[in-house]
């Protein structure tokens, strides 16, 4: 090397040695400005290394190795709490899942005991509690007829079979596959349901047939006559069964559930009675002082009948007495002092519920809450209905109430109501809104 190259060679490293400790005078410099700005509590050193928050601009400074450290532990974390997040909902998915199969469960036990409640007669839904709205949208005219069966003219050949003369009474089985209706000349006509089609004609009552009931789930008819009889039929087999006697008078009506029995109102003998099929064999109620026109069941172990007394009863089946008697349930009749209570003529229930339905010549239809374990009838509310209430029915849902409106009274010419139109009527029953509550 020469003596002018080692020259420049110590002059350079003069000079880094000089920017050395130049920078080193530098840093000490800002050392102490810093120690002076965190002093103050502020001041220009505090701007340049300013952060998110006081205390860290304050914290000592990292070294890369110290911040690449924080940054993989960030990551660490995050995986964590993505990991725990998804196990909550892992968890919440499990407990809904668990929480739909329970209500499933519920609601598969509430049916299993409604429907062993309803089998053993004890079933009692309350639904006349709910408030209700009605309108009378008109009569059956007003709507599409499906079928007509035309009236048998006497001394016609070769017309299609149909009844010759009033028809009293008429019954649809469970399954919708039978129509049967009964009429004055002691005839039953089995029908094809969605046709009215003729199937068969049962004879063998020896009056007017005045009651027809399918049991339920089955095509075994019952029917009653003011022969004072109640027979059995098989319309499945087109057969005859058997014949039950008891009463002392016409029979007025007859009802039937799911139960090999049945139930019959007397008329004028007074007297309620359930027929238990298998055994033969007969229970007799008492309690009403008229006629009792009018009977049905609410359930397997309740029923409702109505009287020309003007009362209303509620009955139990293991009681030889009404459980609940409502006299003059539609009013009186009459001047001053001749007072008369108007016939209730026709009552209906809304099967294994609270509700039940009466029916006069009042002017109305009047619906009734059956008290806990049947033991008293309260009014609910009037329906305006001008004529003789010859018939109602809910129906199974109780959407609807129907009503069979005359002019006269089904069993008789007694009186005659001009202003009132023989017709069928469609009352709907639906749920009125519930008026706001405070701070709703």
């Amino acid at each position: 090397m020469s003596a002018a190259a080692a020259a420049r060679k110590r002059g350079r490293s003069a000079s880094g040695a000089g920017a050395g400790a130049g920078a080193g005078k530098r840093r000490r410099k800002a050392d102490s400005a810093g120690e002076k700005g965190k002093s103050k509590g502020g001041g220009k050193m505090n701007e340049e290394i300013s952060s998110d928050s006081e205390s860290e601009s304050l914290a000592p400074r990292r070294t890369e190795e110290e911040e690449e450290e924080e940054l993989e532990e960030t990551a660490q974390e995050k995986k964590l709490r993505l990991a725990k997040l998804y196990l909550e909902q892992l968890r919440q998915q499990e407990e809904e899942k668990a929480e739909a199969q329970a209500f499933e469960e519920d609601q598969v036990a509430g049916r299993l005991k409604e429907d062993v409640l309803e089998q053993r007669g004890r079933l009692q839904k309350s639904v006349a509690k709910e408030p209700l709205s009605f309108l009378v949208l008109g009569s059956v005219e007003s709507r599409r007829k499906l079928h007509v069966i035309p009236r048998a003219k006497k001394g016609v050949e070769g017309q299609p079979p149909g009844h010759g003369s009033h028809i009293l009474c008429m019954a649809i089985s469970s399954d919708g596959k039978y129509l049967a209706s009964g009429d004055r000349s002691k005839l039953i006509f089995i029908w094809e349901a969605q046709s009215c089609r003729h199937l068969y004609t049962f004879t063998g009552h020896r009056d007017a047939v005045s009651g027809l009931a399918f049991r339920r789930g089955t095509h075994q008819l019952y029917s009653t006559s003011h022969d004072r009889s109640v027979k059995v039929w098989n319309v499945a087999e087109n057969s005859y069964v058997e014949t039950l006697f008891g009463h002392q008078d016409a029979v007025a009506a007859l009802d039937a559930l799911s139960r090999e029995c049945c139930v019959t109102a007397g008329g004028r003998d007074g007297t309620v009675r359930v027929w238990k099929i298998p055994e033969e064999s007969q229970l007799v109620f008492y309690g009403h002082q008229g006629s009792i026109d009018s009977i049905q069941l609410i359930n397997e172990e309740h029923m409702v009948s109505g009287a020309d007394d003007g009362s209303v009863a509620l009955w139990g089946l293991s009681k030889k007495r009404p459980l609940a008697l409502q006299r003059e349930a539609h009013g009186l009749r009459g001047e001053p002092g001749l007072e008369q209570p108007f016939w209730v003529s026709s009552v209906a229930a809304l099967l294994n519920t609270d509700l039940v339905a009466t029916g006069s010549h009042s002017s109305r239809v009047r619906l009734w809450q059956c008290g806990e374990g049947f033991r008293r009838l309260d009014p609910l509310c009037d329906i305006p209905l001008v004529g003789f209430i010859n018939s109602l029915k809910f129906s199974t849902s109780g959407d609807f109430l129907v009503a069979g409106v005359g002019q006269e009274h089904r069993l008789g010419r007694w009186w005659r109501i001009k202003e009132a139109r023989n017709s069928v009527c469609i009352i709907p029953l639906r749920r009125a809104p519930r008026p706001p509550t405070a701070g709703s």
